[in-house]
């Protein structure tokens, strides 16, 4: 069976050595507040501490920066449109388009924001095997459904995807060709329809053997989890970043 390409998940970097329960807190506490920033002072400050983190778990930087591309990709589209959207104090005019100073400090802080979440979320998150992803999320008691849907996303998307490939290469094999047409579209719908039906009845299937085999709502595993002094240790000094983040947007706002 295909798998999920996981890059950061192999190691041996101290990040690596962290109980991923410890670390899935950590991502949580951390981007959670930063999220909700408004300011670009704690927002640089992320950035910077998501780049520490990449460094601390020693990234392929090649990967890390394939990875923010495509992030940027997305966020290239905000800089296009919030600098003439937002209403403000006019620094440059295009034709009938005004770019506000308000519009770019809300495009930078998205884009500092971003790029700093998913940062820490690459070297915090995307350090944790898919296959230990779960049990983490299972023991600090996340509730089921969520690691369940994580999991079978996981282990049947390659399913689904084969599917697909099997039925594209059938409709080939009886001379389709693609073009802009009705045939075309009609076609294709069929094609994601077919697709859902089948999904469904493997669904069905797969449900049927797990109660056949005495599934309670709940999967067991092998992988055992081990904490450390030095785990409690980073998730401190992880929860004390998040407070002095939370501060310093708080202070920013005059509301202390």
């Amino acid at each position: 069976m295909a798998s999920i390409a996981e890059p950061f998940a192999s190691g041996d970097s101290f990040i690596h050595r962290i109980d991923p329960r410890m670390r899935l807190i950590c991502a949580m506490a951390i981007t959670l507040p930063v999220a909700l920033l408004n300011s670009i002072d704690p927002a640089l400050i992320t950035l910077a501490t998501g780049v520490l983190f990449v460094l601390m778990a020693r990234l392929p930087l090649s990967n890390v920066l394939k990875r923010l591309c495509v992030i940027n990709v997305f966020i290239l589209f905000l800089w296009l449109f919030l600098p003439f959207s937002q209403p403000g104090e006019t620094i440059w005019s295009v034709g009938p388009f005004n770019v506000s100073r308000e519009g770019i400090a809300l495009a930078l802080l998205i884009t500092v924001k971003s790029n700093g979440i998913v940062l820490t979320l690459m070297a915090l998150m995307g350090t944790i095997a898919i296959q230990d992803l779960g049990p983490a999320m299972q023991q600090l008691k996340i509730p089921n459904k969520l690691c369940h849907i994580l999991l079978f996303t996981y282990r049947y998307i390659f399913v689904i995807h084969q599917e697909y490939t099997t039925m594209r290469r059938s409709m080939l094999a009886r001379g389709f060709k693609p073009k802009t047409n009705s045939h075309t579209y009609r076609s294709y719908a069929w094609l994601v329809g077919m697709l859902l039906v089948k999904s469904w009845d493997r669904a069905e299937r797969v449900h049927g053997a797990m109660r056949c085999r005495g599934f309670q709502g709940r999967f067991y595993t092998l992988k055992e989890f081990s904490t450390h002094p030095i785990d409690f240790v980073f998730l401190a000094a992880c929860i004390l970043f998040a407070l002095g983040i939370a501060y310093t947007e708080i202070a920013h706002r005059g509301l202390i």
